[in-house]
């Protein structure tokens, strides 16, 4: 070692050789996670479709794919609509994990999503995406630290969504099924069952080819309820012969101006 060194280099040295020298003089070895990928769903107007892209790439990166949303004159639908109006477009973008925080702030102002009846936009996580697209994604956001993140647990959550593919027609049933078990809103997306006969086959129910599927973001706490009203009115023991099911949602923007205002309290969400 030469007498040269300074002490501040000597000191970074034996952090970089980790192991049982850092042990030795108590330094435990930085360890930087790399940036992990989430879903971001995204349900707004379809005029503000291109607004929404281009505040994601100007936030950061993302691979972004939009689903047309129908809302046709069924009067009883159209009043639970979270956003208003009867079309709306589903964005779904992969964004990298270190960037979700401010992501969700940037809309919320720019895309004005604390106003009730604007949008809402939520994470959800993903438990597996090739190489090549997770590199490129967190590529994006190379000088940002991940240290300390950590997969939300149930006890953290507090939204789930709730997902419904039932038969064209039936969307009616399954809002008041939803609502009457505490939904606040729904979206519906317009679907064609493939050639499914041979889960058919072991399911015992043959499914219909025009579907529609409904997305109910849904307080943690109400999640069951809605589920098992939703299953009674229009699941697979009914003509509706819907298929029920729910993903965990980590991060919101644009719910209800007071679960707004109580993450905001919580410290959960910024200004």
């Amino acid at each position: 070692m030469t007498q040269d060194k300074k002490p501040a280099q000597i000191v970074q040295t034996l952090k970089n050789a980790g192991g049982k020298v850092g042990e030795i003089i108590g330094v435990k070895p930085v360890s930087k996670k790399p940036s992990r990928i989430k879903l971001l769903l995204s349900v707004v107007s379809p005029s503000d479709e291109g607004k929404l892209k281009e505040i994601l790439d100007e936030a950061s990166v993302a691979l972004s794919y939009t689903f047309a949303g129908t809302g046709t004159a069924r009067s009883q639908v159209l009043d639970y609509l979270g956003i208003g109006g009867t079309e709306k477009a589903v964005i779904a973008s992969l964004i990298p994990e270190s960037d979700e925080d401010s992501i969700l702030k940037v809309l919320r102002i720019k895309m004005s999503l604390y106003l009730v009846g604007r949008g809402i936009s939520f994470t959800i996580p993903l438990t597996g995406i090739s190489s090549l697209t997770a590199g490129g994604l967190a590529r994006a956001a190379a000088n940002k630290s991940a240290e300390g993140r950590k997969v939300m647990t149930a006890d953290e959550r507090k939204y789930d969504l709730i997902v419904a593919a039932l038969e064209a027609g039936r969307m009616d049933e399954a809002m008041e099924a939803a609502r009457s078990a505490g939904a606040a809103g729904g979206t519906i997306l317009r679907a064609r069952a493939l050639d499914n006969a041979k889960a058919e086959q072991f399911i015992g129910i043959s499914l219909a080819r025009e579907q529609e599927v409904l997305l109910v973001l849904a307080k943690r706490e109400s999640k069951l309820a809605i589920m098992e009203a939703l299953m009674e009115k229009v699941g697979l023991k009914t003509e509706a012969g819907g298929i029920v099911f729910s993903l965990p949602v980590d991060k919101t923007a644009g719910i209800s101006a007071a679960d707004e205002a109580a993450l905001r309290a919580e410290g959960k969400v910024d200004g």
